[in-house]
């Protein structure tokens, strides 16, 4: 039961669009509230609030680099959410697969088809 709430909590913390944002900004290096407030285009109070929570959720961590506060992402909590998803991601996948080998079948058996449309598209040689 703790590891569903756990889930609820995580699930709520990136529901909300500008976390996401943030989220991803992250993914490729440390920001700071400066940096990610000119690359979002929001304000600098906002920025702060949505740190503030991913924070207070473990989803982040900061450091101090002289004057700045830089933000980097830790991804525990997203692990929470992979692992909740994995058995969605094989259902996924078995579908995935079956679709793939479905259009690989339909591949093989038209190749009469493709020669004939290949040769009513081609233009005739002038004589």
């Amino acid at each position: 039961m703790r590891y569903i709430k756990s889930v609820e909590s995580v699930f709520e913390i990136i529901a909300e669009p500008n976390r996401r944002a943030i989220l991803s900004l992250l993914v490729s290096s440390q920001q700071s509230v400066g940096e990610i407030e000119r690359q979002l285009r929001m304000p600098q109070p906002t920025v702060s609030k949505h740190l503030r929570v991913l924070r207070e959720a473990g989803f982040v961590e900061s450091t101090v680099d002289a004057q700045r506060r830089l933000y980097r992402l830790k991804p525990e909590p997203l692990q929470e959410v992979d692992a909740w998803l994995a058995p969605f991601r094989r259902f996924w996948s078995a579908h995935i697969d079956a679709l793939e080998r479905h259009l690989d079948r339909m591949d093989q058996s038209t190749p009469a088809k493709k020669k004939a449309s290949q040769k009513t598209t081609r233009p005739k040689p002038r004589p």
